[in-house]
């Protein structure tokens, strides 16, 4: 308890640092705007600062305290500044009232509640999940753990013998790696970056909407439409026996958003993205008020604005490569709309230049230590292919039945649209034509994090068209039966899926695995090389922070790396061990339990001879190799 108390208080000083940031970087916004742009600098700061504190002091509790101290610096040089600005010059905005909180808190508690109840859930002695996490947290409670409990940094890849670069944004788990330094439980350590997180996505996407649209019921219905939009998928569900209908909550990723068999792909960014995938989170988090100061900052020549740009696009390259990509090709669309329409002034200019400028030499180091070796040494990235994960359907009925309303709209939306509100929309289509035409990982489906910001883009063009039609429709019960069908037809899909969510509940880590983790974690040495087998939920990973020898390929394989001698010695060092092999490999332990047993004819009998039994408890047995 004393370790998650000082993880709020340590959180608390970025966050107070993040408020005195935005209203110093951009006075005048409403107060919620004021406090959605703290909660994304707050978390810029904690992805920033404990990292550059690393590189020296590597990932440890003396570089985060001299974290701590860099954002106490920032803390009290903002309160130095604010006390020199007269009060007559302290006035925000007028407050932005009722929709913007009608729309954030109930979407805000939901996914708190999610995450709460599929991240380490306690149950029966045992950790639960959900449908969403059951496949990606393991991945990154490894991170995470493993981050903090090696101190190396830059970190070594921990599935696969800790070798090599990461080939993953690992800024986004860092932010949770700090609170186990100081003390905190796994699970509230991961929750408490994200829940701020999720403040800043859901905020930032709801004031994105209200610059570009101006009026709160606009803006309002593109958030829903963006966050619980959905296409047709739910019409593979209506008709037959009750069952076919009922599975939706039963089955595994069978969901009016999420149903391969039938090329549905368009999930649901709440439970399919946010909730399970910490860099879509993380990015989000910082990308989304981004592009509402973006928006300000071009199309409202709010040109003072480029300074907070800078310290929220600073980090992105590490937090999530994608929304990096992403904000470079919108501020490259709007640069270019400054040059054509707007007047090419030094006062014009600079302001874009300093932000270019001083984002490039964030980004460089990041791009040229981290990501671009990764790039070459991993397979699959940067290929070209076309049509996203389109597997069958032709091109246009893939998106309609996909995307839904909002799609059948983009183009009578974007014609009915001012000139100012195109030009954002182009930023979403040249992300578009990036997408579908250029793959940057393994995995050809994970370019949907680009896709999704083109689609809140276009969310945002659709809900400026529907609210004007809206408006002339003269007969109220006529408007009302109209906006009722368009938002049943645009949001059912996504209603089930989230009820699916809601109700969803796995295993993911037995007692005995659980008890064999404590025992790795708190027995062994951190940099200690595990045997183990290669289900993605690895208790010696996720829970230990220890390194094995080969990981799931599921994520090996989509993080670009090259596993094959790593997983045949897997099997052979199961099947037929020998001294030699481990040592040759650098196998300090090996882990038996039933998942090992499974997959493998283990030669436990050669183990109980040649090894020293350190751990037994139920199905799970660890061993201390001769070496």
């Amino acid at each position: 308890m004393l370790g998650n108390l000082l993880s709020v208080l340590y959180l608390a000083v970025f966050l107070a640092a993040g408020l005195l940031l935005a209203r110093r970087l951009a006075p005048g916004l409403p107060p919620e705007g004021t406090l959605v742009l703290a909660a994304a600098l707050g978390l810029a700061l904690l992805a920033a600062l404990p990292a550059l504190a690393a590189l020296a002091l590597g990932f440890t509790l003396a570089a985060a305290l001299l974290a701590l101290a860099a954002a106490g610096a920032v803390l009290g040089g903002c309160l130095w500044a604010e006390a020199r600005v007269p009060r007559a010059q302290k006035s925000g905005g007028a407050p932005l009232g009722w929709p913007f909180w009608l729309c954030v808190l109930p979407l805000l508690a939901l996914a708190v509640w999610l995450l709460f109840t599929h991240t380490l859930y306690l149950k029966g002695g045992a950790y639960w999940c959900g449908q969403s996490t059951y496949g990606d947290l393991p991945m990154h409670l490894a991170f995470i753990q493993s981050i903090a409990q090696q101190g190396d940094f830059p970190p070594r890849y921990p599935l696969l013998a800790g070798e090599g670069a990461y080939g993953y944004p690992f800024l986004c788990e860092t932010v949770s790696s700090v609170f186990l330094l100081l003390g905190a439980g796994l699970k509230f350590a991961c929750l408490l970056p994200q829940c701020l997180a999720l403040l800043a996505v859901f905020g930032g996407g709801w004031l994105l909407a209200h610059a570009l649209l101006g009026g709160r019921g606009a803006a309002s219905l593109a958030y829903w439409l963006f966050f619980m939009g959905s296409g047709f998928g739910f019409a593979y569900f209506l008709g037959g026996d009750k069952g076919n209908f009922t599975r939706i909550f039963t089955a595994f990723y069978e969901t009016p958003t999420n149903y391969v068999q039938e090329n549905v792909r368009w999930v649901n960014p709440v439970v399919d993205l946010l909730i399970p995938q910490r860099a879509t989170l993380m990015g989000w988090a910082l990308l989304f008020p981004a592009l509402f100061l973006l928006a300000r900052f071009a199309l409202q020549e709010e040109k003072h604005l480029w300074k907070a740009l800078v310290l929220l696009a600073a980090p992105l390259p590490l937090v999530h490569t994608h929304s990096a990509l992403a904000l470079v090709l919108v501020c490259a669309v709007l640069f270019l709309r400054q040059l054509v329409c707007g007047p090419r002034t030094k006062a014009s200019l600079g302001p874009w230049l300093a932000f270019a400028g001083l984002a490039a030499a964030a980004w460089l180091p990041q791009m040229l230590t981290q990501v671009l070796p990764a790039t070459q040494e991993g397979a699959g990235f940067l290929r070209w292919h076309f049509n996203w994960a389109n597997e069958g359907d032709g091109y246009f009925w893939f998106y309609i039945k996909n995307i839904g309303l909002v799609y059948l709209l983009l183009v009578p939306a974007f014609l009915w649209a001012g000139r100012s509100l195109r030009w954002m929309y182009g930023g979403g289509l040249l992300i578009l034509l990036v997408s579908e035409l250029v793959v940057f990982q393994p995995n050809n489906y994970d370019n949907n994090k680009l896709l999704f910001v083109w689609h809140l883009l276009g969310c945002i063009l659709v809900a400026n068209l529907l609210v004007d039609l809206a408006r002339r429709v003269s007969k109220k019960s006529v408007r009302v039966c109209l906006a009722a069908l368009c938002i049943a037809a645009a949001t059912l899909g996504s209603v089930l899926t989230v009820g699916r969510e809601a109700v969803s509940g796995y295993e993911q880590f037995s007692a005995d695995a659980i008890a064999a983790a404590r025992y790795a974690k708190e027995q062994t040495d951190p940099h200690a090389l595990f045997l183990t087998g290669t289900q993605h939920v690895n208790a010696i990973a996720s829970l230990a922070g220890r390194s094995v020898l080969c990981g799931s390929p599921s994520y090996v394989f989509y993080h670009g790396r090259n596993y094959t001698a790593q997983q045949a010695a897997v099997q052979e060092l199961y099947e037929t061990p020998s001294a030699e092999a481990l040592a040759c490999w650098g196998v300090e332990y090996v882990a038996v339990s039933g998942w090992e047993q499974g997959a493998f004819a283990v030669n436990e009998a050669w183990y109980r001879q040649n090894c020293e039994l350190v751990f037994q408890q139920g199905g799970y047995s660890i061993y201390r190799t001769p070496g």
